[in-house]
């Protein structure tokens, strides 16, 4: 015997004369009159439709609880999770960030410990995206990932960063500038198909007739410094260093200090984030900026809203940096 087809959202909508947004807040209690949330909820038990219940548990607001998990010695990552915390609580959402410094080990600690902590969704800013370990968080568990999609649950929600065209432009700014010998310092993090530095810095340098080293450079300042001085004390040291994090770019400014280089005469720097901190060193920082506020809407948005509402433009967001011309950068020997 044929199973029944699924009653949809688009089911109830078409049912009770309204839009499928309109619907959705109005079986979540969200929006709408009590008049229309009571005849909304009347149609879909009528036809056997259930809102999806993290979702349900989401907009019930205190009784939800959401973890950020993130590494918080990356400056740009610290306020991503203290917007996101934030806009969580505005919802009514009982927030808590979990700092896993950069360590797939400590990613994959506070992953396994979720269901004793009673939580219903984490946003995720991971650390191995391709890690096996994120397809044991339990499915009633709602997950969204800001900057890479998780190999092992392609279902879950991701806000993606267009990686390609920063570091693209990066080096063509520098090329431009007349550079030939570039350092590229990466964050010390798995590989992945969403973080192209290690895959295409090489292959762009080439096309732009540039020398390009890549670095792998832990996220931390101090940690960096120590990282930008080997290579800035090498006989073959870059004349300009693309670091794909600001917290790298201030790393790299103490180095140069360290080894008697100025900033931006004989080392031109290329941030990428845009951190608060950018335009207060000196010189100013030049540096790639996101759009903060939309990333963080996009990735709550996609939180609460129903799996069998998140169609493919809003289950995958696309998010591009835009160039900060600061004072960081310049010809090589000006």
């Amino acid at each position: 015997m044929k199973e029944p087809r699924r009653r949809t959202l688009q089911d109830v909508a078409d049912a009770a004369g309204l839009s499928k947004a309109a619907t959705s807040y109005a079986l979540r209690g969200l929006r709408g009159s009590s008049e229309t949330q009571a005849r909304v909820a009347r149609v879909a038990a009528e036809l056997g439709y259930t809102v999806d219940p993290v979702a349900r548990a989401l907009a019930g607001g205190r009784s939800s609880n959401v973890v950020i998990v993130g590494t918080l010695r990356d400056l740009w990552q610290q306020d991503l999770a203290v917007m996101l915390s934030r806009a969580l609580g505005g919802l009514s959402l009982n927030a808590s960030i979990a700092d896993v410094d950069a360590s797939p080990s400590r990613e994959e600690a506070v992953l396994a410990g979720l269901n004793s902590r009673q939580v219903e969704a984490v946003v995720a800013l991971p650390v191995d995206p391709s890690a096996a370990y994120w397809a044991d968080v339990p499915d009633e568990i709602r997950v969204v990932s800001i900057g890479d999609a998780l190999t092992h649950r392609p279902e879950s929600p991701v806000v993606l960063f267009d990686n390609t065209t920063g570091v693209g432009t990066g080096l063509r700014h520098l090329a431009d500038l007349g550079h030939r010998s570039v350092g590229v310092l990466a964050p010390a993090m798995p590989a992945t198909p969403g973080r192209p530095a290690e895959m295409l810095a090489t292959s762009l340098g080439a096309e732009l007739g540039l020398d390009v080293t890549v670095t792998a450079t832990p996220a931390a300042v101090e940690e960096a410094a120590e990282a930008t001085e080997q290579l800035l004390r090498s006989p073959a040291r870059p004349t300009a260093l693309l670091c794909l994090s600001d917290s790298i770019a201030f790393g790299a400014y103490a180095a140069a200090r360290r080894v008697g280089l100025e900033v931006p005469r004989e080392l031109s720097v290329l941030g990428y984030d845009d951190s608060a901190m950018a335009p207060l060193v000196e010189p100013q920082l030049s540096t790639f900026a996101w759009d903060e506020a939309a990333i963080v809407a996009a990735a709550v948005d996609a939180l609460h809203t129903p799996a069998d509402e998140l169609d493919d433009a809003s289950r995958r967001r696309i998010f591009r940096p835009g160039f900060v011309s600061r004072a960081s950068t310049a010809a090589p020997g000006r």
